[in-house]
């Protein structure tokens, strides 16, 4: 059955002719939010090992990472043969440009691996670097993704991201003066935010140069981070989902959201070992499903009130 939404796995096998399966890597970048450029302590949400697959790990180099991933992945689909290289840990444009062709071209240089996905923030990617990325993506495969998290200052400001909204925006208005398509990351439940200001991101970011798939999260909180800190101090300055509360936001948003850009995931999940608060209990595929039959309760589809005042 045809989904209520446009997906960028479906799209990726019409073009691959099969899936297309991600290997993350571990390249060794850092954060301008955590080596001091624009701020320290990194985003109070944020530990990279809480998403990290067991295979990617800095103390092993690029190379390995990929080849273990394969074996990986393999493994565990079967029939998994096309693999993109995902730098995802970290800022991975967050270095000069000579040492991001290093890195980049060894990626490529792996068997099998058909081009990048480079993870990223808005304010790491100097005109330079979008330049190459643009040379870079006539010869393979290649996407930015950027994370945005929220279109909202006051929520930016109070999760340390260290940028604006302007910023993020004029990243993806450069990036497509460059001609390239982005995705973005985007997270429901940022404390401060009332439901009415989630959805309106819909309308806003589908007018949004260069953005072609989001990332939709809810918010889980991770041990350890800052925002686990606060939670613990001021429990009641967050709202947490339910999966059927989460299902009515996310159909809510896609509603609202040009039928252009495609939907890369619903809902994030992280081990239970890492999690400093409530979560769904379930695995993010089945809060998807969850989402698509409530969709289709309701007779909707992505972009059913995109343009709509």
């Amino acid at each position: 059955m045809e989904l209520p939404y446009r997906s960028y796995a479906e799209d990726c096998k019409r073009q691959f002719g099969s899936r297309l399966q991600k290997l993350s890597v571990h390249a060794g970048f850092t954060c301008p939010n955590r080596d001091g450029r624009c701020g320290t302590g990194g985003c109070t949400y944020c530990d990279n090992a809480a998403f990290n697959p067991s295979y990617c790990r800095r103390v092993h180099g690029i190379r390995e990472q990929l080849e273990e991933g394969k074996r990986f992945h393999a493994w565990r689909y079967r029939k998994a043969s096309k693999y993109v290289a995902y730098f995802q840990t970290y800022s991975n444009t967050y270095a000069p440009l000579d040492v991001l062709k290093a890195r980049y071209e060894e990626a490529l240089s792996v068997e099998g691996i058909e081009g990048l996905i480079v993870s990223t923030r808005p304010d790491c990617l100097p005109d330079e670097t979008l330049r190459y990325l643009s040379e870079l993506s006539r010869q393979c495969y290649l996407r930015v993704e950027i994370g945005i998290e929220s279109c909202y200052d006051k929520t930016l400001r109070r999760i340390n991201r260290g940028h604006d909204a302007a910023c993020t925006y004029d990243a993806y208005r450069r990036a497509a003066d460059y001609g390239l398509a982005c995705g973005g990351h985007l997270m429901f439940g940022l404390p401060g935010e009332s439901r009415a200001e989630m959805v309106a991101q819909a309308a806003r970011l589908s007018g949004w140069p260069a953005l072609d798939s989001l990332k939709l999260h809810q918010l889980q909180i991770i041990k350890n981070t800052v925002m686990a800190r606060d939670y613990e101090t001021d429990p009641s300055q967050f709202f947490f989902f339910t999966v059927e509360e989460y299902a009515d936001l996310v159909a809510d948003f896609l509603e609202r959201l040009s039928p252009h850009i495609r939907i890369e995931r619903l809902a994030g999940e992280v081990p239970p070992r890492f999690l400093a608060g409530p979560a769904f209990g379930l695995r993010s595929e089945r809060v998807a499903e969850r989402i698509v039959a409530r969709m289709r309760e309701r007779g909707t589809w992505q972009g059913r009130l995109y343009g709509a005042p």
